[in-house]
């Protein structure tokens, strides 16, 4: 599979697919023998959860999405060289043989390095974590030496405009994590979405749970368009076991400065 040609540009999608059997028939045939029916980003997609598209496509897809607008439906009848090859993907039980068929509901495009849009509140301080933003980049985070808060705690720095964030919505964000612990690597920041230019997204409030807690309780409620920081203790983050391949220990809090681009669903 290749990169998705326009990287900074993420589409959310609501997407159908099929696996039909057969040969490679021509897209400009196939597609017309093909009915698709159902209201636009509820065509019997039985997740109701839009997905979005970063990174990598099958080449057939990728074909297919470049330079259509956002609000279109489009079908996509992909033969297997143009998807998984003929060694297929035996994992969601797709043949070297089958032809894909594929109903995409393109509904809106995420910058890669995109931020908040509301009206600027606070930029932390005090006993909590400093914030300090530059357009287009990773907030920085300076943490205070002193301990850290043994409860979960939401500040709204800047406070958008759109509407509130409900459970079992997929939320679209960008984000930034350091460390707040004693001694060595006290601020470090273990993982941030601005530096891979791809917003993430996820399901809040979903279960199971597809974030850790402190995300599901400090940023529902919170208005799509603001910037949220949160102090999560080890309760309401990775638990006791930590997440030794971020480099987290059972004992760190969290610190989380949450862009919220958008909630759809």
């Amino acid at each position: 599979m290749r990169r998705f040609a326009v990287t900074l540009i993420l589409p959310l999608l609501a997407i159908g697919l099929l696996a039909g059997c057969g040969g490679s028939p021509a897209q400009s045939s196939a597609t017309s023998s093909v009915t698709v029916a159902g209201t636009f980003g509820k065509s019997s997609f039985s997740l109701h959860e839009p997905t979005l598209f970063a990174g990598q496509l099958l080449p057939g897809l990728e074909k297919a999405l470049i330079g259509q607008k956002m609000g279109s439906r489009v079908l996509a009848v992909i033969p297997p060289k143009d998807a998984f090859g003929p060694s297929g993907n035996p994992q969601v039980g797709i043949k070297g043989t089958d032809t894909l068929v594929f109903v995409v509901d393109l509904i809106k495009n995420f910058a890669g390095d995109a931020s908040a849009t509301g009206q600027q509140l606070s930029s932390g301080g005090g006993a909590l974590p400093t914030v300090t933003a530059t357009a287009g980049a990773a907030p920085k985070i300076k943490v205070p030496s002193g301990k850290p808060p043994t409860k979960l705690v939401t500040k709204v720095l800047v406070k958008g405009s759109g509407p509130a964030i409900k459970a079992n919505q997929t939320v679209v964000v960008q984000y930034v994590g350091a460390l707040w612990r004693s001694g060595q690597g006290n601020g470090k920041v273990f993982d941030a979405s601005w530096t891979r230019g791809q917003p993430f997204s996820f399901v809040i409030g979903k279960k199971p749970s597809q974030v850790i807690p402190g995300w599901d309780s400090g940023l529902t409620g919170q208005t799509v368009g603001s910037r949220v920081l949160l102090v999560v203790p080890p309760a309401d983050g990775y638990g006791k076991a930590g997440n030794p391949q971020a480099k987290i220990k059972g004992t760190d809090t969290l610190v989380f400065v949450v862009d919220l681009l958008g909630a759809f669903g």
